[in-house]
């Protein structure tokens, strides 16, 4: 299969989607998170960790600083804030490549953009803070709209679905209108299924198999397999022993049009990728004549 060439609008940065797999690598400036505990939580950790993605052929560095694993309790604005701030600010001086700010809150947005973040992932599509579509717009940002239900605290009782990728589907579609209505133009727009945010093991395994169906959106489609349970339950493997699997994943979704790859472990999946893109792009050359 070929991709249709996109480009992904984010400050000042033209991400074009399909000529290859990018990939997105995560710098979690958390306490709690499920994959790495908390060992990015100080400023200099996480700045030498997202350094390292960059080296490691990332082309995005998503910079978040609240879980939002199932259970995880909320961080205060201030607090959140305090712990990426400083982060993206050196990022975004040092690396020429775009960074995201992994929030659901608009003020949270607002400030990581004003020092140097030009792409907002936001778990919740713009529909936990009322004020993030116009945070986005006013910073000429890019946005990931990425679908769950409920919070961290209620969505593994939320996964009662008829036709999940359908159903998903169509709430992405609904949530690219709404942006689209608050005045954010649709170039700056990308789409994430959510693996594992209020999805079964099943229901995740499924909108990988599918993932295709998400390009009929039109829009960068981002994909987050890295480390995630529904891999653990697969291998019956804890989260350090998931690479394999998650390379599993990342091949697949490669391979059935998945644009931006979210991962942990950016130098082992960049590699992935770009053996998956070289068969995809492979010809059969024509005899000399």
């Amino acid at each position: 299969m070929t991709d249709p060439r996109l480009v992904w609008r984010a400050g000042s940065h033209d991400i074009e989607c399909g000529a290859r797999t990018l990939v997105m690598g995560v710098v979690n400036v958390t306490p709690d998170s499920f994959s790495d505990g908390g060992r990015f939580l100080d400023p200099r950790a996480a700045i030498e960790h997202g350094q390292r993605l960059a080296a490691d052929g990332a082309d995005i560095l998503d910079v978040g600083g609240e879980s939002t694993r199932p259970g995880a309790a909320a961080v205060p604005e201030n607090e959140e804030c305090d712990r990426v701030v400083p982060v993206i600010k050196r990022l975004a001086a040092e690396e020429s490549i775009p960074i995201s700010i992994d929030t659901r809150k608009a003020a949270v947005a607002r400030a990581a953009l004003d020092v140097g973040a030009t792409i907002v992932n936001d778990v919740t599509a713009g529909s936990f803070d009322a004020g993030m579509f116009e945070a986005v717009r006013e910073g000429g940002a890019g946005m990931v709209l990425m679908h769950m239900r409920g919070d961290p605290g209620t969505m593994r009782e939320l996964t009662e679905y008829d036709d999940v990728v359908a159903e998903v589907r169509s709430f992405l579609g609904d949530r690219v209108r709404a942006a689209g209505e608050a005045g954010i133009d649709q170039e700056r727009l990308a789409v994430d299924p959510g693996l594992g945010f209020a999805k079964t093991t099943d229901q995740s395994l499924v909108l990988m198999r599918e993932v295709e169906a998400f390009t009929e959106l039109g829009r960068p489609v981002v994909v987050g397999p890295s480390r995630k349970s529904f891999v653990g339950r697969v291998l019956d493997a804890d989260v350090p022993d998931r690479l394999e699997g998650t390379a599993g994943a990342v091949a697949w979704l490669a391979a059935h049009g998945a644009h931006v790859i979210r991962v942990h472990d950016v130098k082992e999946m960049v590699r992935v990728v770009r053996v998956v893109d070289a068969i995809r792009r492979a010809a059969v050359e024509e005899p000399a004549r």
